[in-house]
């Protein structure tokens, strides 16, 4: 079956036009676009503000102008990841989706469901002249993924609603009622270089095949960083031999958890053998440990042309035990919320190439101060070893509200439609609701959405009949909207 032909249809069709549109953080113009013309067309009140987002209003229904104005609100942008093998140009093609029993895939690539399939549901709702709503104001923000930039700098005179609804929640059981805040951090270092010794052969060391995902929901999985293997690799393999590092690049998004890392690196003829050896070795311990986890873990050794220049082997030592000091995963559970992280750190990026040594990171939590806690004990470990240490793209997080009228109308509604109770929750994702409810004081908000699993990656997936629940949950919720 065709995506465009699943149920419910008008909201899989919007999904299918989306996802023909390339809509990476940071270049969201056409998309933008798309949206107001989307907006125009319907002859709706539609508004871009000065950083790109986007406002499209519609009136109650009849006998609902009383209730109280609905915000719905979706990101439009998308993380934009690949497989290494996959031949995709994000800039020119549309998803390649299919569908696979009871999920929506895509073919190599992000399916952007996070947060698409929540811009898709809005789009029909706005489009239908058969639903029974409250005055709707739909907001469509940018550049969430990297930097929430479109929340932070959003014109609020275009807003009059008083129940925000954001529909970027990933389990359809889930009422999500706070979340993480978050900060990045980058380091740069110089580092010496020096010619590679004589008689020297090279390898390109590759890991690949992780499992990877998002830096938040699923940063307490247990899952490999492809970055902290590689480094554990470099360590321990220059114990048992002269390793010249000539480059280590891995990682790509900074709110994805690394999949892949590769690094060049220089031996003496004749420690090959020793060198392989090694590899070997390494590849059979770290796939023993992660066996449950990462069952398509994949560590090899490929010779390769040798470079002309490899690090000093003093910076060589100051990197390699400066990344092993830096804290990776869970920092801290909150000890008030049962299961919930409340402070972690994504090891997400590391260039060691053309003599500059690179980190980017992001810092996650819930409370401020173990949010500091964590990001200083992160730039410590580098600022240690001679790197710069700088911060960016601050936001707060979202502190629960569990008397909020509209967790309650949910949670009641949930329980009607599906025999459960709802898992009435905060998550360690940085969803905008806690930006966003700084410009409107007051707003009483939730989060919710269909099942998605496997976000920022590849292995990105959203359940069919996940979004039909979620789909009539909300027609449900929209037309019980309470009084003004």
């Amino acid at each position: 079956m065709k995506v465009g032909n699943l149920e419910p249809q008008a909201l899989w069709s919007n999904f299918v036009a989306l996802n023909a549109i390339p809509r990476a953080s940071k270049a969201e113009e056409r998309v933008i676009e798309f949206m107001v013309s989307f907006g125009n067309q319907l002859g709706l009140e539609t508004y871009r503000d000065h950083v790109g987002n986007v406002v499209i209003k519609k009136p109650a229904t009849a006998d609902m102008e009383g209730k109280q104005t609905v915000i719905l609100q979706s990101h439009l942008d998308m993380v934009h990841q690949k497989n290494s093998d996959s031949d995709f140009d994000f800039e020119t093609q549309g998803i390649d989706m299919y569908v696979d029993e009871d999920w929506v895939k895509a073919r190599g690539t992000t399916l952007g469901a996070d947060n698409g399939i929540g811009v898709a549901t809005i789009m029909a709702i706005l489009a239908a002249d058969d639903l029974v709503h409250p005055a709707l104001e739909a907001l469509f923000t940018i550049d969430e993924e990297t930097g929430m930039t479109g929340a932070k700098q959003l014109d609020p005179t275009n807003l009059s609603g008083t129940i925000l609804l954001n529909l970027d929640t990933e389990e359809d059981d889930e009422l999500t009622i706070g979340c993480a805040g978050g900060i990045d951090t980058t380091t740069v270092y110089r580092y010496k270089h020096r010619s590679v010794a004589q008689d020297s052969i090279a390898f390109k060391v590759s890991i690949k095949g992780l499992l990877g995902g998002h830096s938040g929901m699923d940063i307490h999985k247990g899952r490999a960083n492809a970055n902290k293997l590689m480094n554990r690799l470099l360590y321990n393999g220059n114990k048992v031999l002269d390793l010249q590092l000539s480059t280590f690049v891995g990682g790509s998004l900074r709110n994805a958890i690394p999949r892949e890392a590769n690094a060049v690196v220089a031996v003496a003829s004749n420690q090959k053998a020793a060198f392989l050896s090694f590899i070997a070795d390494f590849s059979e311990l770290i796939k023993a440990e992660y066996q449950s986890i990462e069952p398509a873990l994949n560590i090899s050794a490929a010779e390769t042309e040798v470079p002309v220049d490899v690090l000093d082997k003093q910076d060589y030592h100051k990197i390699i035990n400066a990344l092993y000091a830096v804290p990776n995963g869970v920092f801290r559970m909150s000890p008030d919320i049962p299961d919930l992280v409340e402070a972690s750190s994504n090891l997400a990026k590391i260039i060691i190439k053309d003599g500059e040594f690179i980190t980017q990171s992001l810092q996650r939590s819930s409370v401020e101060s173990t949010k500091e806690d964590v990001t200083i004990a992160v730039g410590a470990a580098l600022e240690n070893m001679g790197s710069t240490v700088t911060t960016s793209g601050d936001y707060p997080g979202w502190k629960p509200d569990a008397d909020s009228e509209i967790l309650s109308l949910m949670t009641k509604l949930y329980k009607v439609s599906f025999n459960a109770e709802p898992n009435v929750n905060a998550c360690h994702a940085g969803l905008e609701c806690g930006i966003l409810g700084a410009h409107l004081p007051g707003m009483d908000m939730i989060s919710f959405g269909p099942t998605i699993h496997g976000a920022h990656s590849p292995d990105e997936r959203v359940q069919i009949s996940s979004v039909n629940k979620f789909w009539h949950f909300l027609l449900d919720v929209l037309e019980e909207i309470p009084a003004r």
